[in-house]
């Protein structure tokens, strides 16, 4: 099969031809139809995960089709459509008893334990307790974001931070996982504030929910705290923040930009631990949480949002590229000022 394989860290990948996977005993193997361009997936070719052993194909955002299922499978069958958690749980520890697969003690994730979807056909591990079943109809980009960012922030949102309707909202960092942030938020009935450096990514973010923008570029980190406060009633702070780009200066800002009691939830990931402005957190009892994605058996309600129409992940898609151009938008990602929106790499084209 055809796959983005590189076996240095930082090195462009190539397009190549690889051995096709086999299906584990409690795994499948999927014909992959559409897989998203993550930051994550940056953040592993250039060597920030420790799971990553060379050589490697990256890739976790995906939907596709069944091929072949393992002997120990039951639930699913060749010839289903389906996506997944980019955490794959194992099913039978303390964590994934207490429901709580995304932590799971023996997980593994396409595109970092093992190779990934940016290929033709991926292997999936436990299939049982973590394929999604998606219906034929569904946008194949909306069906891939699934299994990341959207999931990542609606966990975040939801059932970390509890967001309400009415409540403010500010989302720092405005690319693939922010706007998830941005466009649940709305659905949900928050007042979303979105701040970025990109006045392309913010009008994204207008677009898709967010009902103040701020454009941080040139302004002290002062400064920014100050114009997202002036946004939110009495200027008192917003009630919620996600950090969605992974930078210490953007964690502090998100962090002294909340009210009183906020939740602060992390999804953009860092190269190294940051600097927390902690004494912000004790005075204001602020509560930091993290989201590491969504156990498969919380999908449901997220698909409803999205069956319903409230949520449109594949608004969100911008690009959709072959296979083949995948490593040069891989490399792109290294720009100071990323593109806005969500690029596709698109196996039906």
């Amino acid at each position: 099969m055809k796959a983005v394989w590189f076996d240095e860290f930082g090195v462009l990948p190539v397009v190549r031809e690889v051995a096709d996977p086999v299906a584990s005993d409690a795994g499948v193997v999927v014909r992959v139809e559409a897989t998203g361009l993550c930051r994550s997936d940056w953040h592993g070719w250039m060597g920030h995960d420790s799971d990553i052993g060379l050589p490697h194909v990256p890739g976790h955002e995906l939907v596709g089709v069944i091929e072949s299922v393992g002997a120990s499978v039951r639930r699913f069958a060749v010839g289903q459509r389906v996506t997944v958690p980019f955490v794959c749980a194992c099913g039978s520890c303390p964590e994934c008893d207490a429901g709580n697969g995304q932590v799971c003690r023996n997980q593994t994730q396409p595109g970092f334990t093992h190779w990934g979807s940016y290929a033709e056909r991926v292997a999936l591990h436990n299939a049982d307790v973590n394929l999604i079943a998606i219906s034929d109809d569904l946008d194949a980009g909306a069906a891939a974001l699934l299994g990341c960012r959207f999931a990542t922030s609606y966990r975040g949102l939801v059932h970390q931070a509890h967001l309400l309707a009415g409540e403010a909202l500010v989302v720092i960092g405005c690319g693939g996982v922010g706007l998830s942030a941005v466009m649940i938020g709305a659905a949900l009935g928050a007042s979303v504030i979105g701040v970025d450096i990109s006045d392309s990514a913010l009008a994204t973010a207008a677009r898709v929910g967010a009902v103040h923008t701020v454009n941080s570029a040139g302004l002290t980190d002062a400064e920014v705290v100050a114009r997202i406060r002036a946004l939110t009633p009495d200027g008192s702070g917003a009630q919620v923040s996600v950090e969605a780009l992974g930078r210490e200066n953007t964690v502090a800002i998100a962090i002294r930009s909340l009210a009183t009691r906020g939740r602060h939830v992390q999804i953009g990931l860092l190269a190294e631990d940051p600097r927390v402005p902690l004494g912000t957190v004790i005075a204001g009892e602020l509560a930091i949480l993290g989201s590491h994605g969504m156990p498969a058996h919380d999908y449901p309600e997220l698909l409803a949002l999205v069956e319903s129409g409230a949520l449109r992940p594949q608004d969100l898609v911008t690009r959709r590229i072959r296979l083949e151009d995948a490593p040069a938008a891989l490399a792109e990602m290294s720009a100071a000022v990323p593109a806005s929106g969500v690029t596709l790499i698109d196996l039906t084209l």
